[in-house]
């Protein structure tokens, strides 16, 4: 991977979809590549969690969730970004998910999966009136995925409806901001590396693959072992890391690289030997190495 491009080169691609009822959307296309998407949704999840909105929007349903709090996880993972609540959870599929330690994901379907579209939104009354704003995602056929919603000048704090003539206009700060940033170009991206691509270490803690859940000796070994080598590197908790009944599974994100059978002594030594020399531990690596 190259050096960290900070400005986004925009595509200068913008698309008009009328709607039956009268009105249409406005969507402006912005890059699908993981040097701009891993950034712009870290920055809402993480840091504008408050004012974000996600859900669907398809004709017949509307679903839409709210963060209560912070999410607990933000994290990239066999090509999925994967959001935690206390309430819920979400997946997107940001780079192509390969399928586990085997790869078992055939190419078309890693392709089908894949963000392949994305645009900023409006959406006008037949009035041709902004009425709402909103970030919209499609995956490699084509299919509606997720939808952001964006905070709307038309609605106060308890969702109620602001009087017509007024509406309260600085609540279009974070569009106008994203959009120069990730659609226009004309501002820097607010991060000197893509914040999803930080190396982490993460411990399974599935109950599949520790039924007695004795995960957390190797997890606290590990943390030991990178607080003592002040290593820049997050120790995580997570659940199936899709190499079940060979627990403990330890992953390391830095070169994508799976471990089974981990006791706090291997996890040290993985530290160690992996994370800081550049040597995989091949006696617990999975798939075996042959």
């Amino acid at each position: 991977m190259g050096e960290f491009q900070r400005f986004v080169t925009p595509l200068n691609q913008t698309e008009i979809e009328p709607l039956p009822t009268g009105g249409q959307i406005e969507y402006e296309y912005f890059p699908t590549s993981i040097e701009v998407t891993a950034p712009l949704l870290y920055s809402l999840f993480q840091q504008h969690w408050q004012s974000v909105g996600v859900g669907h929007v398809v004709d017949g349903s509307v679903l839409e969730l709210e963060f209560t709090q912070a999410p607990k996880l933000c994290k990239l993972y066999d090509g999925y970004l994967t959001v935690l609540t206390e309430g819920w959870h979400l997946h997107l599929c940001l780079e192509p998910h390969l399928g586990g330690p085997e790869n078992k994901t055939p190419t078309a379907l890693q392709e089908k999966r894949l963000v392949s579209r994305a645009a900023f939104y409006r959406r006008f009354n037949d009035q041709n009136k902004p009425r709402s704003w909103g970030i919209q995602f499609w995956n490699g056929a084509g299919e509606r995925m997720m939808n952001l919603f964006l905070p709307n000048p038309f609605v106060g704090n308890n969702e109620d409806l602001l009087p017509e003539h007024k509406p309260n206009l600085a609540k279009l700060a974070l569009y106008e901001e994203l959009r120069e940033i990730y659609v226009l170009g004309t501002k820097e991206i607010p991060f000197d590396r893509n914040p999803l691509k930080c190396a982490y270490i993460s411990v399974c803690r599935s109950t599949r693959c520790n039924p007695q859940q004795n995960w957390q000796p190797v997890y606290n070994a590990i943390k030991e072992a990178v607080t003592e080598a002040n290593l820049d590197i997050e120790v995580a908790q997570s659940g199936c890391l899709e190499v079940c009944k060979l627990g403990t599974v330890v992953f390391y994100s830095g070169d994508r690289t799976w471990y089974t059978r981990v006791t706090p002594e291997l996890a040290k030594q993985i530290v160690q030997t992996h994370v800081i020399e550049g040597e995989r531990v091949t006696s617990h690596q999975y798939p075996p190495v042959k």
